[in-house]
């Protein structure tokens, strides 16, 4: 079983106001990511899960993050500079399917685990998740491997929207109990759509629980 001691962030704090988001860079490795010791917040997900959507909808920018019905669109490691640079959201390239050769899907996958395992700067992963689905094999895989590397994260369920109320939940509660067959806890969880900007406060309060909680340690 894995366990992991995922933080409950009960610091009361002001909800968090995204008044600036813009694109800072696209790196290719972690050896070109930016210097520094600002906190990252990284998004990844199965392919077209729906992460450029929320990141957009998250930043109230329609076209910070480019957006296509395609999978694997996104390539590389990509920066957004949040609140001149309070944090950076980082846009991780999607696992799983994509129309692309294999030795570039392993490249991918190399360069993504490299960072998340070696990223010191990383506060979470938020690992999208598609709420349409029953549990996927590739999603739980992935956080599998989170727990054995013992890298905190929470779980964002996408394109609430797109369903019933009734089958969104069910397949969520799916998803926890397919957890628990090797999971002692179960991580933060929140249910988004892009669409209705449904979970956007509680999702970005969650970050700013972070940062303020990582600010008091470091004084």
């Amino acid at each position: 079983h894995y366990s992991l001691i995922f933080r409950i962030f009960a610091v009361m704090t002001k909800d968090m106001i995204i008044r600036k988001a813009q694109f800072l860079i696209s790196s290719p490795t972690l050896a070109l990511c930016p210097q520094g010791d600002v906190p990252e917040f990284a998004f990844i997900g199965r392919s077209n899960v729906g992460k450029s959507s929320l990141i957009n909808m998250l930043c109230n920018n329609g076209s910070l993050a480019k957006t296509s019905s395609l999978p694997g669109k996104t390539q590389l490691i990509n920066y957004f500079s949040v609140n001149d640079n309070r944090w950076y959201l980082v846009d991780l390239p999607g696992y799983g399917y994509a129309k692309v050769p294999q030795k570039l899907r392993e490249q991918w996958q190399r360069n993504i685990r490299e960072y998340l395992v070696r990223r010191m700067q990383l506060m979470c992963t938020l690992v999208l998740i598609d709420s349409r689905l029953s549990p996927q094999a590739i999603d739980l895989d992935f956080i599998d491997w989170l727990g054995q590397q013992q890298l905190a994260f929470a779980l964002v369920f996408t394109k609430a929207d797109k369903n019933s109320a009734t089958v969104t939940n069910d397949n969520i509660q799916q998803f926890q109990t397919a957890m628990l067959q090797t999971w002692d806890e179960l991580p933060p969880i929140f249910t988004t759509s892009a669409v209705k900007t449904t979970g956007k406060t509680e999702l970005l309060n969650y970050i700013q629980s972070i940062l303020d909680t990582n600010h008091e340690q470091t004084l």
